[in-house]
C-alpha cells in the first residue's frame, strides 16, 4: 500500500506547477473528451450498456419457452454468450471473477439446455456437477423455485405463499404494497398473478431439469432452509398455515376482486415502449400475467410490452444478451458534469455545444405533474424528479435528480430555473424522517419485511443510503442561498451522514462499488455544502483512501466488499473506475498537491487505451448487494476523464493563487 509520504507518479509530488502541466495530461484529457462527444445520440443523450449476470438472458431464453415465442436465431446467440461466460469449475458467477451462484447456474444450465445444449457436452455437465454439489436445484433462490415451479419442476409448495389478496390488504397490515421498494411492487404484482393461478408454462419442447435435484422435488422437504432468524421462521409457519387453512377458504369473489385490482394496478403502470418499472423482471412478470389473463396477443399494450422487453437486448454478430434496464438519464447527467468539468479549463465551442444538446434533452425529461408512486409518502409534494431510465413515470429517483440538476445548475442558463426550482423542492421533500435519502421513495424502511421467505435476497426495501444523501446535498447546497429553508434539510443530512460514516472513515456505497464509491459520494456532497477541509470526518475518510491506494497509484474494490467485513477498498488489481473515484474524492477533500493523486492520476495516463477511454474488465456497481450485480460500460469511459479534468484545474487553480 502506499502511504501518504509515498510517490510512484511521473508527475512528481504533488507539487506541479500549473505552467508545466504535462502535455500528456492535456492529450489524454483531449483524446477521451473526443471519444466521448463521438458517443452523443443525435437527440442529445448519451446511454452505454448496462450488463448484469448471466440470470437475466437465460431468463430471456426461458421466456421465449414459457411463452411458446422462440426465436432460434436470437436463442442461439444468447446460448453462444451464456457458455462464453462460465467459470472453469462449471459455475455461473454473480459477477466476473466472483465465486459461482446456484440460482444462477441452474437458469443458465436450463437455458443452455432448452437452447439444445448437449448434457454430454462439457460444460453441461461441469454445471450439473457444480449444482449438485452445492445440494442441488432445491437450494435455490426464490425467483429460481418460483420459475420451475411454473416449468413443473418442483411442487408449489416450494415457493412462498403468494396470494393476490395481499392486494385487498389494509395500510396498517404488517404486509403491504407500499411498504416496499418500487422494484419489489413491479416485480411482485403481476407475479401474485401467476403464483395465485399456478401457471404453466407452455414449455412446448417439454424440457425439464430433473437431473438437478439430489433429493426428488415431490419428496423434498426443504425447500426454507434458508429461512434462519426467528422472526423468519415464525412468519413461515404463519404462512405455511395460511396455505393449507385460509387459501380453501378465499371466495370466489375476493379472488376476482384482488385479481382485478393487480391487473389494473400494472396494467396503468406498463409505461410504454420502456416496460413496467422499466426493468427486465417486472416486464417479464406482467406480459405473462397479461397472457395469462387473456389479453390477446394483438393487444396494443400486450404488443407493446413485448416490445418493451427487445428493447433491452443487445445483439451482435454471434453473441447477445438482455439487459437488466438501461440508464440513459444517468449516462447523461453525469457525461454532462464531467465536460462541464472539461470544459473550464478551456472553452470549447464542440463540447459547448454536446453539453447545451445534451441538457436540452434532460430538461424534457423531468417528470412534472405525472402520478407516481412516491406519492404515497409525499402527497402533497409537487413533481420535479428523473428517472433513471428513457421513459419511468412513476418512478423517479432522487440520485438522477441531484446528478441531472447539478448539470443544469453549472450551465447557468436562465431556461433551466423552473427546472432546478422544482427539482430543488421534490429533493428537499423526499428526504426520510433520519435525515438521509433512499433512491425512490422517502422512509421506505420497514426491516422486518426482508425476513419473509420471500425476501431471501434481502432487497425488498428502499432505505436512506450514504451515497444517495451525499449527491442530495451536493445538490441542494447549490441552492441554499436562494433557498435558506434548505438549511435544515443539509444538515440534518449532514448529521445522518455522520453517523452512517464507518469506524474506519469509509462509507458504504448502496449503488455502486462500495466503499470507494460511497466515501466519494460523501466527501462531494461535504464538499458543495462546506464542510471544512479539516472536519475530523473528512480527514478521517482521506486518511482510508490513502492507505487503500495500490503501489501501482490506482485504487481497486472488488464486489466481494459487500460480503465480508474490513475488506472494503480492496482487489486484487486497481481499476481506472476506482482510481477516478478516489482521486474526485481526494480533490473534493482538498488533496489535489499530495503525493497519493499525482500517483493516482500517473496511473490513469498509463493505463489509457489508445483510443481514448480505459478498459475495466470488472463489475462495478450492485444491483443489490450480494444478489445481483451490474457493469456500467460507461463508468470506465467518463469517470477517468472527469478525474483527470478537476485534477487539471485543481492545480491551474493553486498556481494561480500563488
Amino acid at each position: 500500500m502506499l502511504t501518504e509520504t509515498t510517490s510512484a507518479s511521473s508527475l512528481g509530488t504533488a507539487a506541479i506547477e500549473a505552467s508545466s502541466i504535462p502535455s500528456s495530461l492535456d492529450n489524454a484529457i483531449n483524446k477521451a473528451k473526443t471519444q466521448l462527444l463521438s458517443l452523443q445520440h443525435d437527440e442529445g443523450y448519451w446511454v452505454f450498456e448496462l450488463e448484469a449476470d448471466c440470470t437475466i438472458p437465460s431468463e430471456y431464453i426461458l421466456m421465449m419457452h414459457f411463452m411458446d415465442e422462440i426465436d432460434e436465431a436470437l436463442q442461439a446467440k444468447i446460448a453462444n454468450f451464456l457458455r462464453s461466460q462460465q467459470s472453469a469449475d462449471g459455475s455461473y458467477p454473480l459477477y466476473k471473477g466472483g465465486t459461482g451462484d446456484l440460482s444462477c447456474t441452474i437458469k443458465a444450465y436450463y437455458a443452455m439446455k432448452m437452447a439444445d445444449d448437449p448434457l454430454h457436452a462439457t460444460h453441461m455437465k461441469k454445471a450439473r456437477e457444480w449444482i449438485l454439489a452445492k445440494g442441488g436445484a432445491a437450494q435455490s433462490n426464490v425467483f429460481t423455485r418460483i420459475m420451475m415451479a411454473m416449468f413443473g419442476q418442483i411442487p408449489w409448495r416450494g415457493v412462498p405463499y403468494m396470494p393476490v389478496e395481499i392486494m385487498l390488504l389494509p395500510k396498517w397490515f404488517p404486509f403491504h404494497l407500499d411498504k416496499v421498494s418500487y422494484w419489489s411492487r413491479t416485480v411482485m404484482v403481476p407475479l401474485f398473478i401467476l403464483s395465485t393461478y399456478k401457471v404453466k408454462a407452455r414449455n412446448p419442447k417439454k424440457i425439464g431439469i430433473p437431473e438437478l435435484f439430489v433429493t426428488p422435488p415431490n419428496q423434498e422437504r426443504n425447500y426454507f432452509a434458508h429461512v434462519k432468524t426467528p422472526l423468519g421462521r415464525a412468519i413461515l409457519i404463519v404462512e405455511r398455515m395460511a396455505r393449507l387453512l385460509v387459501e380453501p377458504l378465499i371466495p370466489a369473489f375476493v379472488r376476482r376482486k384482488a385479481t382485478a385490482k393487480a391487473q389494473d394496478w400494472f396494467m396503468q403502470r406498463l409505461n410504454g415502449v420502456d416496460g413496467l418499472g422499466a426493468i427486465f423482471t417486472a416486464m417479464v412478470n406482467a406480459y405473462e400475467a397479461m397472457d395469462y389473463l387473456g389479453i390477446p396477443a394483438d393487444n396494443e399494450q400486450r404488443r407493446i410490452a413485448r416490445i418493451a422487453i427487445e428493447r433491452l437486448l443487445v445483439i451482435k454478430d454471434d453473441l447477445a444478451y438482455c439487459q437488466p434496464c438501461v440508464s440513459p438519464i444517468w449516462d447523461t447527467g453525469l457525461t454532462a458534469l464531467v465536460l462541464q468539468e472539461v470544459d473550464k479549463y478551456e472553452t470549447n465551442p464542440q463540447t459547448q455545444l454536446a453539453i447545451k444538446s445534451g441538457l436540452q434533452w434532460l430538461a424534457t425529461k423531468q417528470l412534472r405533474d405525472e402520478p407516481g408512486d412516491w406519492q404515497i409518502q409525499r402527497p402533497s409534494l409537487p413533481g420535479g424528479g428523473w428517472a433513471f431510465q428513457f421513459g419511468n413515470s412513476y418512478y423517479p429517483d432522487v440520485d438522477d435528480t441531484a446528478v441531472v440538476a447539478l448539470a443544469l445548475i453549472q450551465a447557468n442558463d436562465l431556461k433551466f430555473a423552473e427546472n432546478i426550482d422544482r427539482a430543488g423542492v421534490w429533493i428537499a421533500g423526499m428526504q426520510s424522517r433520519n435525515g438521509g435519502y433512499g433512491a425512490f421513495d422517502a422512509d421506505n424502511d420497514h426491516h422486518y419485511l426482508n425476513h419473509i421467505p420471500f425476501a431471501d435476497h434481502g432487497a425488498l426495501l428502499d432505505p436512506p443510503t450514504a451515497d444517495v444523501s451525499g449527491r442530495c446535498i451536493m445538490f441542494l447546497a447549490k441552492r441554499v442561498n436562494q433557498h435558506p429553508e434548505y438549511h435544515v434539510v443539509i444538515e440534518n443530512c449532514i448529521a445522518y451522514l455522520r453517523k452512517e460514516q464507518e469506524t474506519d472513515g469509509s462509507w458504504f456505497g448502496r449503488w455502486g462499488t462500495n466503499y470507494i464509491y460511497g466515501t466519494w459520494s460523501v466527501l462531494t456532497g461535504f464538499e458543495s455544502a462546506g464542510v471544512p477541509k479539516n472536519d475530523p470526518s473528512i480527514r478521517k475518510a482521506v486518511a482510508w483512501l490513502k492507505n487503500k491506494q495500490r503501489n501501482d497509484g490506482g485504487w481497486g474494490e472488488d464486489n466481494y466488499s459487500y460480503h465480508g467485513n474490513n475488506i472494503g477498498g480492496v482487489f486484487y488489481t486497481s481499476t481506472a473506475f476506482h482510481t477516478a473515484l478516489a482521486l474526485l474524492a481526494l480533490l473534493s477533500a482538498g488533496e489535489a498537491n499530495c503525493p497519493e493523486v499525482g500517483a493516482g492520476v500517473s496511473y490513469l495516463l498509463k493505463t489509457q487505451q489508445t483510443g481514448g477511454f480505459w478498459e475495466d474488465k470488472n463489475f462495478n456497481a450492485p444491483g443489490f448487494p450480494k444478489v445481483f450485480y451490474l457493469k456500467y460500460h460507461g463508468y470506465d469511459k467518463f469517470f477517468p476523464l472527469w478525474a483527470l479534468a478537476r485534477y487539471r484545474n485543481e492545480i491551474t487553480a493553486n498556481h494561480l493563487q500563488n
